[in-house]
Order: C-alpha cells, then sequence, then structure tokens
C-alpha cells in the first residue's frame, strides 16, 4: 500500500472490517547522532528498519500510557547504576 504525504484516509479496498490499515502521516525527525546510532543498532537486533523500530517504540510507548496513564520516564537517557 502507497502512502500519500498528508494523507489519513483509511484504504478502500479494505472497507469489509477486517485489516483496515490507515494511510501513514509522513513527518520530518531530527534526531542526534547519538540517537540515531543507537536507535539503528537496536534496528538491526530486532531485523527492523530504523523507520520501522522508532514506529514500534512510539507504539509502546503510546500503549504503556493508554495502559497505566504516565509518561515515560524522566530518566530515561541517565544510564542504570
Amino acid at each position: 500500500m502507497e502512502t500519500t504525504q498528508g494523507s489519513d484516509q483509511s484504504d478502500s479496498s479494505a472497507c469489509s472490517g477486517r485489516n483496515v490499515r490507515m494511510a501513514k502521516k509522513q513527518i520530518p525527525l531530527r534526531l542526534s547522532e547519538k540517537l540515531y546510532d543507537e536507535i539503528a543498532a537496536w534496528a538491526e537486533d530486532d531485523f527492523r528498519s530504523v523507520n520501522g523500530q522508532i514506529e514500534y517504540l512510539l507504539t509502546e510507548c503510546v500503549k504503556q500510557r493508554k495502559k497505566d496513564g504516565k509518561y515515560v520516564s524522566e530518566h530515561l537517557d541517565e544510564e542504570k547504576r
């Protein structure tokens, strides 16, 4: 399925109610080189593209927030001791 920039209409070929896909928004994203490299390495470990990894991580964060109503930890960038 092709994605058109700025479109958020559902795929009309999947109107049966099963496997309905929404067109994906395209957004510019700026990351530090260090963060990009870390996400790229993680994506490779998980057999995903960098874009797929970012989408997966954001989806998981949203699911977690909906589940417990909390934001991601303020200490996300700190190393564990």
